[in-house]
Parts: structure tokens; sequence; C-alpha cells
């Protein structure tokens, strides 16, 4: 029998990431040394009293049956959390936990958009941003991030048309892969944007907790006017290295939060009861950990930057995520064929620019998530590859 697949399904091609595993795993197996910096899964563990909480909830054989809701002392926990950490005021109404960011965000074009519905999504940006909108039939609509912008979008020159026809618009700092954050100011600008074109705003809020060079990570939803236009996802897998227990929170406006949570229990029967009470631990229990983490994250932020732009590849320093984002070498012009090349001369794995949107062409992403003093190794790897070198090339 032929099976024919939907047209949905030609839309995502493992491509790249499929391309390096496998030579990744050829290079390994001729005794080669990996530093693999591609996938930004991190490397810390959890702090001790989730693990503890998530332990002994799992022990009640009542907690395996289906959860249909979250848990009011999870609510809570966020609400009293979000005051704490960002001073924002949220109902028990104005929140609802999903299955991780990633499961959020590919549904939550469903609860918007029709077919042929405008999304806007930032280029370069994460894929799922554009995967969710496509998978239930919306038009993608990419509005450039550029350098010399500090890739903050120029808000005045998305064309009127595509403006007004937009269901929604996916902003996220600070921003996987290209690694800035934003100032109170853009938000502003945004809202005010939002306001005049009737756009709903979705900040992905992932990273606000790893920051550097002495910034605040911050909310959307701090600045007056966001919860008339829009949500937040916040999630705990980076902060708190949850990333396998899938949990993260869509917090803000009432009205799409109940839109969405309805439409979820049309394919969902809610998060994993123990996970719910390894969340309350982590959103009110000590935050050392947090702070720690975001430390060492920037001291490997330093080690593979400086240490990059010492040996002459002028990597800027990250201001924030758990990633570098770096223009190809001088002499390089194909992120993808760079890739392969720095993979197969120094051990040293990252991922193609290209990945993230056209405008991605010309740089690569590093995850941090090795130490410091791997990082360096890996430094000392590229440099003594030669990759670097003009007559190299």
């Amino acid at each position: 029998m032929q099976i024919k697949f939907s047209e949905k399904t030609q839309m995502f091609q493992a491509g790249i990431f499929a391309v390096l595993n496998e030579r990744k795993e050829e290079l390994l197996n001729k005794g080669m040394k990996i530093y693999n910096l591609s996938v930004g899964t991190p490397d810390f563990k959890p702090a001790p009293h989730v693990m503890e909480a998530l332990t002994k909830a799992s022990s009640d054989p009542e907690n395996y049956k289906y959860a249909l809701k979250d848990k009011r002392e999870l609510l809570d926990a966020v609400s009293d959390f979000y005051m704490e950490r960002f001073g924002v005021s949220l109902d028990r109404e104005e929140i609802m936990s999903v299955n991780g960011s990633q499961e959020g965000m590919a549904h939550f074009a469903w609860a918007l958009c029709d077919p042929g519905d405008i999304v806007l999504v930032p280029d370069p940006g994460y894929p799922i941003f554009s995967a969710g909108p496509l998978l239930c039939g919306a038009k993608t609509v990419p509005y450039p991030l550029y350098r010399e912008n500090g890739y903050l979008p120029r808000l005045s020159e998305i064309p009127e048309e595509t403006a007004r026809a937009a269901k929604f618009m996916i902003v996220s700092y600070p921003l996987n892969p290209v690694c800035v954050t934003a100032p109170d100011s853009f938000y502003e600008e945004l809202i005010s944007f939002a306001r005049e074109y009737e756009i709903v705003i979705l900040h992905d809020n992932a990273y606000s907790d790893i920051v550097y060079g002495g910034r605040t990570g911050g909310s959307f939803l701090a600045h007056e006017g966001a919860k008339e236009v829009g949500v937040e996802f916040y999630s705990l897998s980076k902060s708190y290295n949850l990333t396998g227990a899938r949990i993260s929170f869509v917090v803000g406006n009432k009205e799409i939060v109940r839109t969405f949570r309805d439409l979820r229990t049309q394919f969902d029967y809610g998060v994993f009861l123990p996970v719910q009470y390894a969340a309350i631990a982590a959103l009110r229990g000590p935050k050392d950990a947090v702070r720690m983490q975001r430390e060492e994250y920037e001291k490997r932020n330093h080690a593979l930057c400086r240490g990059l732009r010492d040996i002459g590849w002028e990597v800027p320093d990250s201001q924030g995520t758990m990633f570098v984002w770096a223009p190809l070498p001088e002499g390089y012009e194909n992120s993808e064929k760079f890739t392969l090349e720095l993979m197969e001369r120094s051990g040293v794995i990252c991922v193609p620019g290209s990945s993230f949107g056209s405008l991605g062409e010309g740089y690569v992403r590093f995850a941090l998530v090795l130490p410091a003093e791997e990082m360096e190794k890996a430094v000392q790897a590229v440099r003594e590859s030669g990759i670097l070198d003009k007559g190299s090339r």
C-alpha cells in the first residue's frame, strides 16, 4: 500500500540537524574529540527541593489520574512569583499551564487564526514561531531583524496593509538565536503598535532569567497596556532545568487565556500532577541556583566569545539566552557549509544561521552547554584547525 501523507508533513524536514547528528556519530567513532554546542539543552541539574517535590508527588497513586486542570496552588504560585519577580499582578483566570512553550506555541495559533490569516514572526527567529501558525493554515509574514538596529523590529516599516491584516505577532526578548535584550522603550512602542492595528502580541519570555552584563530580565506584561493586547509565555525549562518535565505558563489577557484553555481541553488532559508540584516548588522555593546558573552561563559566554575574538573571529558577547550568535568569519558566506567544515576540522558543532530564517544566513549559533574550561578547549580546537587562516579558504 502506498501511503499518501498530508501536505503539512512536507513543510518540515529534518535538514541540517539530521546531517550534523549523523556526521557527529561518524567523527566520534573515529575517535575525534567533539564539542557539541548545537542543541540548547541545559547541562545543569534541577534544584534538590524541586526534584524532591516531584519524587514525593510521584509516590502518590492519586497523582497518576488525569489532571484535567491546573491546581489552585500552582496558579497562586505563578501569581505570587510574577508579582515578586516582575511586579506584575495576575488573577487565576489570567494564568494557564502548557506542556512546554514549544507545544503551547504550536497550538496557540489555533485559538486565534483561521486558514489564510496572517501572523507576524521574527527573521531570524526560533523555528516553532512559524511552525505553529503554518500547521493551522495561517500565513506567516517575517518581520526583519537587522544587526544595525540591535535586532529590534522597525515597526513603522511593516507595511500598513500587512499590519491591519495580521492576527497576532510573535515577539521574544532575550531572543533566540540573536541573543539580544530589548529596552523598555521598545515594549511601549510595541503596545502602541498593537493597539493601533488590533494585533495580539505573543511574547516568548523563556530567557528572562539568563541575561548578562548587569542587565535585568523583565516581563512584557510589566508595561502599561500589555494585558490589553497580549499574553506572555514563561517557561521553567531553562531557568530551572526542567526541560524534560515540559512545564510552561501562558499569562496575561484573560479572554485569550480562557479561549486557549477551552481549546486545549479538546486534545489535552492537563499537565501531569507531579510536574505541577515540582513547578510549585520551583516557583516558591529559593532562587540561589537560578542566580548561580546565570553566573556560570556568563562565564561560558565570556570564555567562548572573548576566546574567539582573541584568535581573530569577531564574535560579540551574548546579551542574554544560553546561546551566542556569531557572524561568519571573514571569507565565508554559506553558514551551512561553514558549520560542516568547522565540525570536520575542529570537532566544534554549532547550528547554521540559515536554520532560523533567511536573515540568519551569514551567522552561526553556539549553545553555552559546556563548562567554561571546555569552552576554552573548543576555542583552542578552532584555532588549531586553521579554519580562520585566510590561506585555508
